[in-house]
């Protein structure tokens, strides 16, 4: 995301030109077809700002590095899940969290279940002392 922050005039500029989903105040969501475009053309020797440029962008209005920027990221998603990275929508599609208890194997779940007891056994302890830390103290600031 770029540190600009465009103004009415700019956003409605930006979403006149084709290679351009939507606009809003602190970014630009750019057509896959662009991004494709852009990648084939930078590996075909042609530099960032050339092609924003031939694509009807003015490098003032969106920042001189955001072609720079933008190609890094397009190529490293190409690289990583080729044309389909650009047509498909990918947030949120990761990683779910923890594994599920469903998955894991008896011996997983045992192994897990002890470990779990032992850090409740050692949270008891700790609070043990603790409460009798502070009725030491209670008795010492009667006496």
């Amino acid at each position: 995301m770029s540190k600009n922050i465009y103004n009415e005039f700019q956003i409605k500029e930006l979403e006149k030109n084709p290679n351009v989903l939507c606009a809003s105040e602190r970014s630009i969501s750019y057509s896959p077809e662009f991004k494709l475009k852009a990648v084939t053309e930078y590996k075909n020797g042609k530099a960032p700002s050339q092609i924003f440029i031939e694509q009807g962008f003015d490098l003032d209005m969106i920042g001189k590095k955001q072609p720079q920027r933008c190609l890094k990221r397009w190529r490293d998603s190409y690289e990583r899940f080729g044309k389909e990275g650009f047509l498909t929508e990918r947030r949120g599609k990761g990683s779910t969290g923890r594994p599920s208890l469903k998955q894991l194997s008896a011996e997983e779940k045992l192994k897990k279940a002890e470990a779990r007891i032992k850090f409740l056994e050692a949270e008891n302890d700790f609070l043990k002392k603790l409460e009798e830390l502070e009725r030491q103290a209670l008795k010492k600031k009667r006496y």
